[in-house]
């Protein structure tokens, strides 16, 4: 299909009107032939999200609650159209391409939700006859930077509590899902947002630097926000704080999942599979590391190995729970983690075969520090089993990342797992649940290579609005000269 951008509520095509194909990963044909944009184009949607803004931030809460409730429903009328762009651009399951609707039109529901929650305080100063109060503002302009892997969750992440908060937005959408991201502003523009409010941007892989460098360096963008690789995250940190302007950086992950030697095996099993093998491994909270505790390693290994083997791979049409990886190339680097872990002592116990883009989940038993997939994110779906010998080992080897973003322990005693998930250095932790979870409402975001800031809820409102101390003072009131 042939997209067109949208910027200040027109459709358009690249000053030029060069473009760009994203190819359907799994069969190899063309999927969506996308404006190349350049750096004119972007500036023009900079300009125009300047433009609106003042109109969107004067509008009342509850007409901007109303719209974006209306967005929410019309995200999920078009829920098919949203299915099979990302089936064709990403090579993802049509389950997963239905959670993300799902999800991402609750995040819709949940930034309408935070239109009147956007508050402040007096704070009771020592002058006297003085009102003083903290208030909070929209910033103005953010720009939203989206990946491919959660296509529609991730992107109306990007933009609903900015919206919320009395923003506009330029979204940049991903060069591997440019129609889905495209579509989003087809969602918002038809629940009746005033052009200009939400702009969405094509460009190809090529020129992708200098169109994010004009961005950020645009006047108008106040605040920005990022969700992809490390290695891009620190880039774009380092551009930012070369502009001062605050970022929101949601970056990669080396999930550990600990399973305690008095675990619920079956529960663990269940929990590790689902963080591991779904959207084939290729999500920022994926389980990467399993960490068990070898009383009990024998038997887990016997049964996760059991389910990964069951778990049908391929054609992501049909009735699989794995379907393409984003390109070949990260299905070659499965085969590479896999060829390392092997020839150091690792092994293979489930899966460990690759055609094409398609990898079997794979689980590789006796991991140790010194294997390539002890340290890297595999961002697929090839993991690790690492023995321990004790809980505090557990706590060592789950810490052994320079990431910190998703976490889970596994134990029958609450007290112990809790104490446990208090020194885990991660953004999140669940007890007796999967490391891949994610709903609207929740503070999501990490700590060290995997970024700062918090998506979601209330958090978001502090990341997306500037506080302000303004006064009411007494005109007459004292000065010493």
């Amino acid at each position: 299909m042939n997209i067109q951008m949208l910027i200040a509520g027109e459709t358009i095509d690249a000053t030029g009107g060069a473009t760009f194909t994203r190819n359907d990963p799994f069969t190899g044909k063309p999927a969506t032939v996308a404006p190349a944009a350049t750096v004119e184009d972007a500036i023009k949607a900079a300009d125009a999200a300047a433009e609106a803004f003042p109109a969107w931030a004067a509008m009342g809460p509850n007409d901007r609650r109303t719209l974006l409730l209306k967005a929410a429903d019309m995200m999920a009328s078009k829920a098919e159209d949203f299915t099979r762009l990302v089936i064709e651009e990403t090579g993802a399951t049509g389950p997963w391409a239905g959670f993300n609707v799902m999800l991402a039109s609750r995040m819709l529901r949940e930034a309408a939700a935070m239109t009147t929650q956007i508050t402040g305080e007096v704070i009771p100063s020592d002058k006297p006859g003085t009102l003083a109060m903290g208030i909070r503002q929209p910033a103005g302009v953010v720009l939203g930077m989206a990946p491919w892997n959660a296509p529609v969750i991730l992107a109306t992440r990007a933009l609903a509590m900015p919206l919320a908060c009395g923003n506009t937005v330029v979204l940049k959408a991903s060069e591997n899902c440019p129609g889905t991201h495209r579509l989003i502003g087809d969602v918002l523009t038809e629940a009746g947002l005033p052009k200009g409010v939400v702009n969405i941007v094509t460009n190809a892989p090529e020129n992708a630097a200098a169109i994010v460098e004009a961005l950020i360096a645009h006047p108008a963008v106040k605040r920005v926000n990022f969700t992809g690789s490390t290695r891009v995250g620190r880039i774009i940190g380092e551009l930012c704080g070369r502009h001062l302007k605050p970022a929101l950086l949601e970056l990669g992950g080396k999930a550990p999942l600990i399973v305690l030697d008095d675990a619920d095996i079956d529960a663990a099993v269940n929990a590790a599979a689902f963080g591991a093998f779904m959207n084939q491994g290729q999500i920022c909270m994926s389980t990467e590391r399993i960490i068990v505790d070898e009383t009990i390693a024998d038997a887990f290994v016997a049964k996760l190995a059991a389910k990964a083997a069951g778990l049908p791979a391929g054609d992501p049409r049909g009735h699989v729970v794995l379907g393409s990886l984003i390109d070949l190339a990260p299905a070659e680097k499965m085969e590479a983690l896999i060829a390392d872990a092997t020839d150091k002592g690792g092994q293979i116990v489930a899966g460990g075969k690759r055609n094409g883009t398609v990898v079997e989940a794979t689980v590789i038993n006796n991991v140790r520090p010194g294997m390539r997939i002890y340290d890297e994110e595999s961002f697929g779906p090839v993991k690790p089993i690492i023995r321990v010998g004790s809980e505090e080992e557990a706590i060592a080897i789950a810490n052994d990342t320079d990431y910190g973003l998703s976490s889970a322990v596994f134990s029958r005693d609450v007290t112990r797992a809790l104490a446990v998930a208090k020194k885990l250095k991660a953004g999140m932790c669940h007890i007796n649940g999967p490391t891949v979870q994610d709903e609207a409402q929740m503070p999501f975001g990490g700590t060290g290579a995997s970024g700062y800031g918090r998506f979601g809820g209330k958090a978001a409102i502090a990341e997306f609005t500037d506080l302000r101390w303004i006064t009411i003072e007494d005109p007459q009131q004292h000065y010493p000269f």
